[in-house]
C-alpha cells in the first residue's frame, strides 16, 4: 500500500483527498504546517508528498526544497489553483515529480499518482 502526505492548508480540502485516497487504498497522513509536515516524515516512511504551494504560513517550495534534501526517496507533487508548467516546476528547483492544477477530482490524482510517480496502487485506480 502506498503511503501519501497531504500538505494543505484547506481543512475541507484534505479531508476530502485523505478521505477518497483511503477508498482508493492509499494510507493517507495530512499535515496543515510545515512543522506537522516535518513531524509526519520524520515518523514513518512516506512515497509521495502532495504540497499545496498557496498556504498561509507555509512556503510551499520550501518545503519541497527540505524533503528533496532530507527524504529524498520522497516523490513530491505540487498542488496550487495558479497552473504552474513543467518548465516552471524544474526551475524552482525543488525536486518536484509533477505539478497538479486545483480543483481536482480523487480519481484524477489517483490515476496522476500512477502514471507520475511510480507509486504502487491499488487496481481499482
Amino acid at each position: 500500500m502506498a503511503r501519501m502526505l497531504i500538505v494543505d492548508g484547506e481543512n475541507s480540502q484534505r479531508r476530502a483527498l485523505s478521505a477518497g485516497l483511503s477508498v482508493e487504498g492509499f494510507e493517507v497522513a495530512f499535515a496543515a504546517s510545515f512543522q506537522d509536515a516535518l513531524c509526519i516524515l520524520g515518523a514513518s516512511p512516506v512515497d509521495v508528498a502532495m504540497i499545496d504551494l498557496m498556504m498561509p504560513d507555509l512556503n510551499g517550495l520550501e518545503l519541497a526544497r527540505h524533503i528533496r534534501h532530507a527524504f529524498p526517496r520522497v516523490r513530491v507533487v505540487l498542488s496550487s489553483p495558479y497552473h504552474l508548467s513543467a518548465r516552471q516546476v524544474e526551475r524552482a528547483d525543488c525536486g518536484a515529480v509533477a505539478f497538479v492544477p486545483k480543483p481536482y477530482k480523487v480519481g484524477e490524482i489517483c490515476r496522476f499518482l500512477r502514471a507520475k510517480t511510480n507509486v504502487l496502487t491499488p487496481a481499482s485506480c
